[in-house]
């Protein structure tokens, strides 16, 4: 497949900068974009879903991530920590990375649905 862009993600608790008694939940996350495909794409653009437990839902849509626009070449990977904050214990986040190949096809890695979780919440 020419555009294969894989996704991981690990998320962190940050119990440190989370405040409770506000409603404050404080969550990392650490990205790691690989091109599997057949031919260098660069990540143009971010489109973020964040929803808490409340349905409380925040569209986050920008240029690149954490400053950056990584061109990937087959086989390389670019790698990044962001955060997010929410307002419960538990929320959801997706997305999608608008990315352009070598040739100039424009095209969108849809970043799977993962939980932000403190630990042991989820049972």
């Amino acid at each position: 497949m020419k555009n294969n862009i894989k996704v991981d993600v690990q998320v962190t608790y940050l119990e440190d900068q989370s405040d409770i008694g506000h409603s404050q939940y404080a969550y990392a996350y650490t990205i790691t974009i690989t091109n599997n495909g057949q031919i260098g794409a660069q990540l143009r653009t971010r489109r973020w879903h964040i929803q808490d437990e409340t349905g409380h839902v925040e569209d986050v849509i920008g240029e690149g991530v954490v400053g950056h626009q990584p061109h990937l070449m087959p086989g390389e990977s670019f790698e990044y920590s962001s955060g997010a904050m929410i307002k419960t214990a538990t929320g959801l986040m997706k997305g999608a990375y608008g990315m352009v190949n070598d040739e100039g096809d424009e095209f969108e890695a849809e970043i799977s649905e993962f939980v932000l979780s403190e630990p042991y919440t989820l049972h």
